[in-house]
């Protein structure tokens, strides 16, 4: 397994229980990929959404998730405030959040909400089985239950934007700015993005949870079950290479110069570092349009401990600029937008316990990625200028400031994550065909297999789990038909059982 983000780690739980002989390879020093932390503070996803899949996982290899991590479902999935002084909470009960947007927004409003999520609820509904959740999307099948379903082809409002149809759902611009934001949860824009993502805001109003210990806390617990059914963790370890022969994958090679051999590697890393060649040009045809798929959005993210006064936050916190249109202009034409929303997780909310004086924060600005805007040595200025100024006008103050080593950057998101070109959420979501266009688990180099968010079904931690498990099957499915003598070669050089690296970091250790 190259790289323990959540992808490798739903792949991994799986194959080990399954008896496989699994290594798990990261340069990073834990697992967990882009559910990381920094100073203890988390510094990637914020909140568990579809618990399902995660229900699912534990269920597979006879666990409970409640048994191993404690959730904390949120009343409030949300509070979002606007520089006019207004301010909107979305919660858990659909019944509150009916009347919430009426107080906000006016009877008109309510009904308009109302028939939203009318719409998303039919979308998810429709495309959660037959897109998300499969392996290999039938794209003949999906044509002929819309083409049956008349109603179902008006809630896509095929050939609009997300923004298009906000604008025809919404009389507020407030509203439309509010669930236009569901774009970014994939990296993308309203105006760009098609109007068939706005059942992202479905999979938030099923649930929210916070995990105790932050989300960290759940790949340690995904970890431990894999480590109690004998995989390995060989962290600090970069991949440098893929290795093959006459038969496909024949192992890996690490940055110290060791050599783990296997027939069968999954590669939990953004599918554009193999097409770039940063794990040899024999892996160039494993994603090949990756290289030439415009990238998702980036981030710039703080992640520090501090005091803070002035307003009464929830986990879940956006800070909405004035001009939407602006800000989502700036970021296409791979600029810092002046003004921007900000998203604040006030991590140690949403828990039984009231926080302690000194709490931990992540707060995210969008930023465009590396392909479209180069960092400069500006970069921690220009990004202290944007988010507390901003939110001081907001009314929330901090004791102190967060220094550059609390700041990563679309060009430490690089780093991390090379190949990716700093993008959180790898191929960008915009057009019509974007969520099909993205690699498969499958590939055509024999062995080699994919997982993590810049894969089908995409990105997000349900998302990147749900490829994981698309890996291990095809593996899984892969053994049980291959032929006798092709079984015997995957055996050659290793243990009974055969092994799967799961290497890391070099262009690894994704989603």
């Amino acid at each position: 397994m190259i790289g323990a983000g959540i992808g490798g780690l739903a792949a991994a739980l799986p194959l080990a229980h399954a008896g496989l002989d699994v290594t798990v390879v990261d340069a990073a020093a834990r697992p967990g990929g882009k559910m990381r932390q920094v100073d203890g503070v988390d510094a990637g996803p914020t909140v568990l959404t579809l618990r399902t899949v995660f229900d699912a996982l534990f269920e597979g290899v006879g666990e409970r998730l409640d048994d191993h991590v404690t959730l904390h479902r949120q009343a409030v999935l949300a509070r979002h405030w606007w520089p006019d002084g207004s301010s909107v909470d979305l919660h858990a009960d659909p019944a509150l959040n009916a009347e919430a947007i009426e107080t906000f927004a006016g009877h008109r409003a309510r009904r308009q909400f109302e028939a939203f999520c009318a719409r998303t609820e039919t979308l998810f509904a429709a495309f959660r089985a037959p897109m998300m959740e499969a392996a290999e999307p039938d794209v003949a099948a999906m044509t002929r239950m819309v083409l049956a379903h008349p109603t179902l082809l008006r809630a896509m409002a095929p050939g609009r934007t997300m923004a298009g149809l906000l604008r025809a759902s919404f009389e507020d611009p407030r509203l439309r700015q509010l669930f236009g934001r569901y774009a970014t949860y994939v990296g993308g824009s309203p105006h760009r993005a098609p109007a068939l993502l706005s059942l992202v805001w479905r999979a938030e109003a099923a649930g929210v949870w916070v995990p105790e210990g932050g989300m960290h806390a759940l790949a340690r617990a995904i970890t431990g079950l894999i480590e109690a059914r004998g995989a390995q963790f060989r962290m600090h370890s970069m991949v440098t290479r893929i290795l093959t022969d006459s038969d496909g994958v024949s192992g890996v090679a690490l940055r110290d110069g060791s050599v783990l051999p296997a027939r069968t590697v999954i590669f939990n890393g953004d599918p554009r570092a193999l097409a770039l060649g940063k794990l040899g040009d024999a892996m160039r045809p494993a994603a090949p349009r990756a290289a030439r798929a415009a990238r998702s959005m980036s981030a710039h993210v703080w992640a520090f401990r501090a005091r803070t006064t002035g307003l009464d936050l929830a986990h879940h916190n956006v800070f909405f600029c004035a001009d939407a249109q602006a800000d989502f202009r700036a970021l296409e034409a791979g600029r810092l937008p002046a003004d921007t929303t900000l998203y604040l997780c006030a991590e140690d909310r949403g828990h039984p316990t009231p926080p302690a004086h000194e709490e931990r924060f992540e707060i995210i600005l969008n930023a465009p990625p590396l392909t479209q805007r180069q960092p400069d040595d500006k970069e921690h200025a220009t990004c202290h200028q944007r988010t507390f100024p901003t939110l001081a006008r907001f009314g929330l103050t901090f004791d102190r400031l967060p220094g550059k080593a609390a700041l990563t950057t679309p060009g430490g998101f690089e780093t991390l994550f090379p190949g990716s070109a700093g993008s959180l959420y790898g191929q960008s979501p915009h057009g019509t065909f974007a969520a099909l266009s993205r690699p498969r688990a499958r590939t055509p180099v024999p062995g080699l297999y994919l997982a993590g968010g810049g894969c089908h079904p995409g990105a997000g931690v349900p998302m990147a789990a749900l490829s994981g498990r698309h890996a291990a099957e095809a593996i899984l499915t892969d053994r049980t038909s291959t032929s006798p003598s092709r079984r015997t070669a995957m055996r050659g050089g290793m243990s009974m059982r055969s092994r799967i690296a799961a290497p890391a970091r070099s262009p690894s250790s994704g989603s």
